[in-house]
C-alpha cells in the first residue's frame, strides 16, 4: 500500500451532523473552509431540507464511506484512518435536516490579526458574493431548522457583529426556538456598551471574547489596530448586565491565545487578576502552532510549564479555568457500613447510595438553571471489576440547592437494578451537565467495589 493512498484515507463526521453558511448563503462543508471552496448548495435557491439530501452532500457521504474524497482537499478537520483502520460506515441518509449549523454574518473584519487567513489584507471578503448575511435569508433558514435544530454556532470567518443587525438576530434565534444552543465567539471591537448589554439580554447561552493579551502592547501585535479598553469595557458590560438583571446567560469566556509576546507569568497573573475582577465565567489559554514565527514556546508539549497550565488550556476540557480558584473540583465520599467494604445488592432489584460531597473550588455548583445546560448533579457510572466502563450516564444524585464553594452536603443516589450477578465497581464524579466531567479538569473522583448477588 503506498504513502500517497494512506495519506488520502481519513474519516470525517460533519457531513452528518453539521452545514456552514456563508454570508452570502452558500452552504459549504465544514468551519474550515475560509474561501468558500468546498460547496454544498445555496439556500438562495434551495432549502436547507433539499441541499441536506441533495446529490452534492450524498456524494459525499458515500465517498467518506469508503474511506475518503478529493472534494475535501487541503481541510484540516478531516482525521486520518490508520494504516489497517477501517473507515466508519453510516447512513447516507442523515435525517431531514442537519444538527447544527454555523451562519456566517460577514466575513469583514474590523481589524487585521498577525498572519491570520481572515485578515482584511487576504482579500476573504472578496470570495463572499454578498458582504453582510441577509437578515430575511437568515430568518427563512432558521424558521427552516429551528424546530429540530440542536444548536446554532452564530459566527465562522469575519467578525460577527459588524451586521448591524446581528444582535437582533440573537433575539430572533431565542424568542422564537429557545430550545436551541446559541453560542458566538467575537473580538469585542464593534459593540457598543449598548448593543453589550442588548448581547446580554437576549437570551444568548454562551459568548467568547477573543482577546489576546493584558496590555495593549501586547494585544495589538496579534490583535493589529484593536483596542484592548473597547474589549473590556464590552466584556465588562456584558458581565455587570447579567448581573443586574440577575440572568444565568450567557455564560461569558474571555480566551486568550499564547504568544511569545504574552505568555509571561506577570501578563497571564494579570489576564486572571482582570477576569476576576470583570467577573467573567471562564479565562482559558490557547495553544497554536502559528504564525510560526509568534506561537509560545513556553508551553510546547513536554515543557513542564505546560503542565502547570494544562487543565487551563482551552482544548483540554470545557471546564478548566484560569481564574484561581474557578475550576471546579470535589470530594466525593461513598458512605459505607464498615470501611473498606464493598457496595452491595441484589440482581434486578435497585438500590440507594449514600454519598457526602464537597465543593473545593470557590465558586458554587448550581442545581437548577433557566436552559438545563450546566446543571451540576452527582453522576454515577458502572464499570466492569477491572474498571472498564459499562455505563457513563447509570445514575444521578441530584442537589437540592447550589452548593457553595468550600460547602458540604450529605447526598443519597438512587441506583437502578443490575441484572447479572457478579462483580462490578461505581464510579463516582460530578457532571456540568451538556458540558463535561469533573475529571477532565483534574477533580478526583472515588470508585467503590459493587458486589451484585
Amino acid at each position: 500500500m503506498s504513502l500517497n493512498y494512506l495519506a488520502t484515507r481519513f474519516r470525517c463526521s460533519w457531513p452528518w451532523d453539521i452545514l456552514v453558511m456563508l454570508c452570502d448563503g452558500r452552504l459549504v462543508c465544514g468551519c474550515a473552509d475560509p474561501y468558500g471552496k468546498r460547496v454544498l448548495g445555496d439556500a438562495r435557491a434551495s432549502s436547507i431540507r433539499e441541499v441536506w439530501a441533495g446529490e452534492a452532500v450524498t456524494t459525499l457521504r458515500a465517498a467518506l464511506n469508503g474511506g475518503g474524497s478529493s472534494f475535501c482537499g487541503d481541510c484540516p478537520l478531516k482525521v486520518p484512518l490508520k494504516k489497517d483502520e477501517q473507515p466508519p460506515v453510516r447512513p447516507l441518509d442523515a435525517g431531514p435536516l442537519p444538527h447544527r449549523m454555523f451562519i456566517e454574518c460577514t466575513a469583514a473584519c474590523n481589524i487585521s490579526c498577525y498572519q491570520a487567513c481572515c485578515a482584511p489584507e487576504t482579500g476573504i471578503a472578496r470570495t463572499r458574493q454578498a458582504g453582510m448575511l441577509d437578515v430575511e435569508l437568515f430568518r427563512r433558514v432558521t424558521d427552516e431548522v429551528g424546530p429540530t435544530l440542536g444548536r446554532i454556532d452564530f459566527f465562522n470567518y469575519g467578525e460577527a457583529f459588524l451586521h448591524k443587525q446581528a444582535v437582533e438576530m440573537c433575539e430572533y434565534v431565542k424568542s422564537k426556538y429557545p430550545h436551541v444552543y446559541l453560542y458566538t465567539s467575537t473580538n469585542g471591537l464593534a459593540l457598543t456598551e449598548e448593543k453589550a448589554r442588548q448581547l446580554s439580554r437576549s437570551g444568548i447561552d454562551e459568548v467568547t471574547f477573543s482577546i489576546d493579551g493584558a496590555t495593549q502592547a501586547s494585544y495589538e501585535r496579534y490583535r493589529r489596530r484593536g483596542k484592548l479598553d473597547v474589549a473590556l469595557s464590552n466584556l465588562r458590560a456584558m458581565a455587570d448586565e447579567k448581573r443586574r438583571a440577575g440572568l444565568d446567560v450567557p455564560f461569558l469566556n474571555w480566551r486568550y491565545i499564547l504568544f511569545t509576546w504574552n505568555d509571561s507569568d506577570e501578563e497571564m497573573q494579570l489576564a486572571r487578576k482582570m477576569a476576576a475582577e470583570i467577573g467573567v465565567d471562564r479565562l482559558c489559554w490557547e495553544l497554536t502552532d502559528h504564525p510560526e514565527d509568534a506561537f509560545s514556546r513556553r508551553f510546547l508539549p513536554g515543557r513542564p510549564e505546560l503542565e502547570s497550565i494544562q487543565t487551563e488550556v482551552w482544548d483540554h476540557n470545557n471546564l478548566g479555568n484560569a481564574i484561581p480558584g474557578a475550576t471546579p473540583r470535589a470530594q466525593i465520599e461513598v458512605r459505607t457500613l464498615l470501611p473498606g467494604l464493598p457496595l452491595l445488592a441484589r440482581r434486578g432489584q435497585p438500590f440507594r447510595v449514600n454519598t457526602g460531597v464537597r465543593n473545593l473550588s470557590t465558586r458554587p455548583f448550581p442545581a437548577r438553571a433557566s436552559y438545563g445546560r450546566r446543571l451540576v448533579r452527582l453522576g454515577v457510572q458502572l464499570c466492569g471489576a477491572d474498571g472498564m466502563l459499562i455505563n457513563r450516564d447509570f445514575a444521578r444524585g441530584e442537589f437540592r440547592d447550589a452548593l457553595l464553594g468550600g460547602a458540604a452536603v450529605d447526598l443519597p443516589v438512587d441506583v437502578p437494578a443490575v441484572d447479572t450477578p457478579g462483580k462490578y465497581a461505581l464510579k463516582f464524579d460530578l457532571v456540568y451537565e451538556g458540558v463535561d466531567w469533573f475529571e477532565r479538569c483534574g477533580s478526583p473522583t472515588t470508585t467503590k467495589p459493587l458486589w451484585v448477588r
